[in-house]
């Protein structure tokens, strides 16, 4: 089959728009359903006693709601139009699951971060979420709904403009390229964002392993043990345990150094040589749980602190990946790529999308067949400050959002020829994507409240942190 020319993709996507029109994307799907039942099925599986940290984390605002609630929009989206062109998307590309972090050449870029729901579906299906999440934040800050609007637009234009230069960037240029802090500063033109921008990477040179050690953890003789924090962090079989005592994980033999030895051996096999090798010059101190996030409280998720013969520090987290979202709805055919296993899942997902990835980014199947994923744990990882941020710091935001997922769609599918044909060059797609944030803002609102009266009639048990810690206290 001959080779399409560029001329031709662009085509392909205008064309597409005659199935699908542009305007039809402010949809917001299918909302006739049970919010409260749909939130019980994305908690399934997870440690029975942090579903209520998971549900008041969640009760804090609207926006917060939207962050812990993917499956919600996943489901919705699922009978929304789209142009028929299936690419790798993060499938949880909310404004707070982008940051800063170190590539392995100790750069710091800016790229998305977050990636437990990746899967082959819908472009489209990022961009709305990211559009909506501007529209909600927006108003959650304090922001007015025309300012709202105004990041939402910014958001979608953005990803347009800086699409088509990747559409015509050289498949090896594309896979090199990469969002810098300095480029950041050189591409803003806002003074305040200047200086978030130096902030940000002051910020991340203090957040490395070695300074971490002594916030994290304490010497117990000879060795390293990590310091219990509950509900946030603690030992899974410690006096502050939240895992139940009929948990499997609770009945496994060993120690956890045997346990997750073990483990660690089948997660090796899956770094490139030279990685491993790196790796095999530290030594495993101590294993804990460590809740992560708003979606993922529950989920097992462990911190491991290693150490070199000098005593330094390195610190990865083993997460698990269950089914992802898009997966449960975007009634895709399954990649060629994939492998059926979760935490392959997400670790080709985010080397696909990102610029640089981890380099211990790996996978394993942990005890009773969980499917877990690994990485460093916040190493120079830093994220937006958004309660502090003016109109004009979002503006901003907002456009380095776009760009940056234009980027990690352009590298993963391959098809910004074509996405770029569809999008066009005027603002018509933008605007209806303010439409379609505005309409889904009052519907996350309307499930918000919905979400509330369960946790006030105690259909749904919701606890705050301050309230599970205070359960420890001496």
């Amino acid at each position: 089959m001959a080779r399409q020319s560029w001329q031709e993709r662009r085509a392909l996507g205008r064309a597409a728009r005659e199935r699908t029109p542009r305007g039809a994307h402010d949809a917001i799907g299918d909302v006739d359903r049970d919010p409260i039942e749909l939130l019980r099925m994305s908690s399934k599986g997870r440690v029975d006693a942090l579903i209520p940290l998971r549900y008041g984390r969640m009760l804090v605002s609207p926006f917060t709601f939207y962050r812990g609630s993917a499956i919600l929009q996943a489901h919705d989206l699922a009978t929304t139009p789209d142009s028929g062109i299936a690419i790798q998307i993060c499938g949880d590309c909310h404004l707070s699951n982008f940051g800063g972090f170190a590539t392995p050449e100790r750069a710091l870029i800016f790229d998305l971060n977050d990636f437990d729901e990746t899967a082959l579906g819908p472009w489209e299906w990022d961009l709305k979420r990211l559009v909506a999440s501007f529209t909600i934040a927006g108003r959650h800050f304090g922001h007015d709904d025309l300012a709202a609007d105004e990041f939402a637009f910014l958001a979608a234009r953005s990803y347009q403009t800086h699409l088509r230069e990747y559409a015509e960037m050289s498949v090896l240029d594309l896979w090199y390229e990469r969002i810098t802090f300095d480029r950041m500063y050189d591409a803003v033109q806002n003074e305040d964002a200047r200086r978030r921008i130096k902030r940000g990477i002051e910020r991340a040179s203090r957040r490395t392993h070695e300074t971490m050690l002594p916030k994290l953890a304490e010497r117990t003789g000879d060795t390293w043990r990590i310091r219990d924090a509950p509900p946030a962090v603690f030992h899974i079989r410690g006096q502050s345990t939240l895992i139940d005592k009929n948990d499997g994980w609770m009945t496994l033999k060993g120690s956890p150094q045997e346990i997750f030895g073990a483990l660690i051996l089948k997660y090796v096999a899956t770094l490139t040589p030279e990685r491993a090798r790196l790796l095999s010059q530290f030594t495993l101190q101590d294993v804990a749980f460590k809740v992560v996030g708003v979606g993922s409280v529950g989920t097992r998720c462990l911190v491991l602190l290693l150490t070199d013969h000098h005593d330094k520090p390195l610190f990865l987290q083993m997460k698990e990946a269950s089914t992802s979202v898009v997966a449960r709805y975007a009634n895709r055919a399954r990649d060629a790529d994939d492998s059926g296993h979760d935490g392959q899942r997400v670790v080709h997902g985010q080397r696909l999308m990102q610029a640089a990835t981890d380099p211990f980014l790996g996978w394993a199947t942990g005890p009773l067949g969980r499917t877990l994923y690994i990485r460093q744990l916040r190493d120079m990882k830093i994220s937006p400050e958004l309660d502090t941020f003016s109109d004009d710091a979002f503006r901003e935001y907002a456009a380095l959002c776009g760009w940056a997922l234009a980027r990690a769609h352009a590298k993963s599918g391959g098809r910004a020829l074509d996405i770029s044909g569809y999008l066009g060059n005027g603002d018509r797609m933008a605007d209806v994507l303010v439409r379609y944030g505005r309409a889904y803002a009052d519907q996350v609102e309307k499930d918000y409240e919905v979400f509330r009266a369960a946790c006030r009639d105690g259909r749904l048990e919701a606890r705050s942190d301050a309230d599970m810690s205070a359960d420890f206290a001496p």
